[in-house]
């Protein structure tokens, strides 16, 4: 082992530097976000490799490094050359350059190829490389194509290392400075120089912190009004992750202030830039209403602002539009379709129906068990006999293909629904292209975020029906807002909540338990016996001995006793990232049990190995995979420097330089298991969480849970997210919007 920590730049006081010249032998550990690695090297006169650490400048093996740097005794991992300065050169000797070739550092060369290249050429392959790439051809293996793709990866190699030489320079890691190169290419200095804070707001990944630090290097003032642009659009973006579609204005000022500390009338010129370019809109909210306690005004980034009121206007039209289905007999329709679906409707199921067939737009919301999907069935048969065009819709892939699984009816996600292009950027389904449809059937509404549910209604032809199914009690979106919520507080629209558990639900505990925990009770748990039940709590204070139960769960109980597969059946759900049951903790140990193979690919700090569990941690609409969604690596490519995912049977290419879009995901947040279910889910809760425990938060993960729920870890932590119902508040305006737009007639 080795240490992982980042070092310091500069020795300490009275050290004096000693010169080191070494060769690059393998890297044991690499951040890419902050440059810090940790490199075994062979170095003259040390019979053993020694153990060099520091932030390297992308290292690889069978370079030489001359190094700067002191000597220290680890008191965990021994003896260590700490580098504080360093130089490269190209390896010299035939192993060096072979190992140079082969370490997947330039794209169609991996080991094997390296070996045969450098037995035809010697000592001069990069010589040949660099100049006569034609000769390469000589090599079995290597064609026009391969030739093309080893001269251009070069190339790019050597134009990325002189912009990392400069980025280095100003504080920027080698990860970032490839980033930075991909967008900008050959201008990526000119770009960084004028005005490095463009970087927080178009290079995904860096931030306003790591634009400011380089910015301070380059000589930009602390109260520019460039970084005060720029920290206005980071604060109002951070705001916005955490679930705001607005802040208010005093609020957000204040922010600013705290973070960039500059005078307030420095924050104020900067707001007024930020307003005139159109970056963010300001609103005077209805003065009768006392929605914060700062003055009515309220920010918002342009393109929330332009979604929010979207959605009251669009849903607006479509409650005033003209129902393209004829009126029908209610009580007929529901007497014909319980024969048709050989099932007895009670009655706020058929209330349901009932609304569903007569409304142009109207909610579903209810727990689980509660006959949601029964009701599906029926406004579909319905509808198809009355010969309507249906469509069935969830926000993700999972979700889509439960709810096509539970109703035997097509159903898709929503960016499928809307032709997301990736070329233009854009989805093909909006106004002026409307969907072809007349009862549109949305599941999982809760997920939905403001800028989605936008895009959504715009495409909605003004005679479409709009049935919204979800559960208003789960957590809300991950992007901003509360749609589902501001609609149902709205009132413009018929509301049926579901409370009733249906006979063949009432017998599962995680159904019973969830309703208990939705209603502010604690679960209910049986005595352990030879029984097996489908909800356990195991109460457990100590955080490692926690963590030790659940690896047992893993490992050996679950899969012995309820005959699952431990990493496609069992998924682990933890409220937090950090902490010994954290997820990033979680999931090394895990990696380290399932798939303990020593050929693995680190990138920022992550190990991948072939077969691991990956979820995908954004929206990445070009390849069709978006944030939540979990597959296994089915091949490392070193040579063509990319990793292939399987996700459900889609095979999806990541370039090394993508590979922060993923995350091991054999432990995953509470908050990422939206829309799906699992077979058997585990939930570590203890009192350092206590900054997450909510009632949602404990209700969803419950909810995940198809045939087995165990939560391992704290009755008291428990009992506080189950009390706690203070939903973390959200600003919108959303449901003030909607009640507007009835007011003025239009609703």
């Amino acid at each position: 082992m080795v240490d992982l920590q980042e070092t310091s730049t500069q020795p300490n006081k009275g050290q004096s530097l000693i010169e080191l010249e070494g060769l690059v032998e393998r890297i044991t550990y690499s951040n890419e976000e902050t440059g810090y690695t940790v490199a075994r090297m062979t170095v003259r006169g040390h019979r053993d490799c020694v153990t060099v650490v520091g932030n390297l400048i992308s290292p690889a093996p069978g370079e030489t490094l001359l190094m700067k740097g002191v000597w220290q005794e680890h008191p965990k991992f021994g003896r260590q050359f700490k580098v504080y300065d360093h130089h490269k050169r190209f390896p010299a000797s035939i192993e060096g350059i072979k190992k140079y070739l082969g370490s997947g550092l330039i794209k169609g060369i991996g080991p094997v190829m390296a070996s045969r290249i450098v037995n035809e050429f010697g000592k001069e392959t990069l010589k040949v490389i660099e100049g006569r790439t034609e000769d390469l051809t000589r090599i079995q293996g290597i064609g026009r194509k391969r030739v093309d793709m080893i001269k251009n990866a070069w190339r790019e190699q050597k134009e990325i290392r002189e912009v990392m030489m400069f980025l280095q320079q100003h504080g920027i890691s080698p990860g970032y400075a490839t980033k930075i190169f991909k967008k900008y290419g050959w201008n990526s200095i000119s770009v960084v120089t004028k005005n490095p804070y463009r970087l927080a707001t178009e290079v995904f990944g860096i931030g306003f912190v790591t634009a400011d630090n380089i910015a301070e290097k380059l000589g930009f003032q602390k109260d520019s009004l460039p970084r005060a642009e720029a920290g206005i659009l980071y604060v109002l973006n951070r705001l916005t992750e955490e679930g705001h579609v607005f802040y208010p204005y005093d609020l957000l000022i204040e922010k600013c202030r705290d973070m960039l500390g500059v005078d307030k009338e420095i924050i104020q010129r900067a707001f007024s830039a930020v307003v005139l370019e159109k970056k963010v809109a300001l609103e005077d909210l209805n003065p009768d209403l006392s929605r914060f306690e700062a003055n009515r005004k309220a920010v918002y980034p342009g393109p929330l602002y332009t979604a929010e009121r979207g959605i009251a206007s669009h849903l607006g039209r479509l409650i005033q539009g003209k129902k393209n289905i004829r009126e029908i007999d209610f009580e007929k329709a529901i007497a014909w379709v319980e024969k048709r679906i050989g099932l007895t409707l009670a009655q706020k199921q058929a209330e349901a129906v009932g609304k569903a067939v007569a409304e142009k737009v109207m909610v579903i919301t209810g727990g689980p068990g509660t006959g949601k999907t029964t009701i599906i069935r029926a406004v579909i048969e319905i509808y198809r006999q009355l010969g309507a065009r249906i469509r069935l819709a969830a926000p993700t892939g999972r979700a889509s293909k439960r709810m096509s699984e539970a109703t035997g009816y097509p159903a898709q996600t929503l960016h499928r629904l809307l032709e997301f292009s990736p070329r233009t950027w854009r989805f093909e389904r909006n106004q002026e292209r409307p969907l072809k449809v007349d009862v549109l059937v949305v599941d999982e509404v809760s997920m939905i975020d403001t800028v989605l549910a936008y895009h959504l209604l715009c495409s909605l032809p003004s005679g479409a029906t709009v049935i919204f199914v979800g559960d208003e009690n789960q957590l809300p979106s991950v992007g901003a807002g509360n749609v589902l919520k501001d609609i149902i507080d709205s009132g413009v629209v018929p509301v049926v909540e579901l409370k009733e558990i249906f006979r063949q639900s009432v017998e599962s505990q995680i159904v019973i338990n969830a309703h208990r925990i939705n209603s502010g009770r604690m679960p209910e748990v049986s005595p352990a016996g030879k029984r097996l039940e489908d909800f356990y709590f195991i109460e457990q204070e100590d955080p490692e001995q926690v963590l030790s139960i659940i690896m047992e769960l893993v490992q050996e109980r679950i899969p012995r006793r309820f005959r699952m597969d431990p990493i496609n059946d069992i998924q682990i759900l933890s409220p937090m990232h950090k902490g010994i049951v954290g997820t990033d903790n979680l999931n090394r140990r895990l990696q380290g049990v399932f798939n303990p193979s020593e050929d693995e690919l680190v990138r920022g700090g992550r190990a991948f190995r072939s077969k691991d569990k990956v979820m995908q941690v954004r929206n990445n609409y070009e390849k069709e995979v978006f944030n939540g969604d979990i597959g296994r690596i089915a091949a490392i490519d070193m040579e063509g420097q990319e990793l292939i995912v399987n996700f459900d049977g889609a095979r999806v290419s990541y370039d090394f330089s993508e590979l922060d879009e993923l995350v091991l995901a054999y432990a995953i947040s509470v908050h990422k298991s939206q829309g799906s279910e699992y077979p058997a889910v585990i939930i570590p809760l203890l009192q350092q969480h206590y900054m997450l425990l909510q009632r949602n938060l404990i209700y969803t993960a419950v909810t995940r849970g198809k045939r087995l729920v165990v939560i391992v870890g704290s009755k008291k932590a428990l009992a506080m997210g189950v009390r706690n119902d203070r939903i973390m508040k959200r600003y919108t305006y959303l449901s003030e919007r909607l009640r507007s737009t009835r007011t003025r007639g239009r609703v």
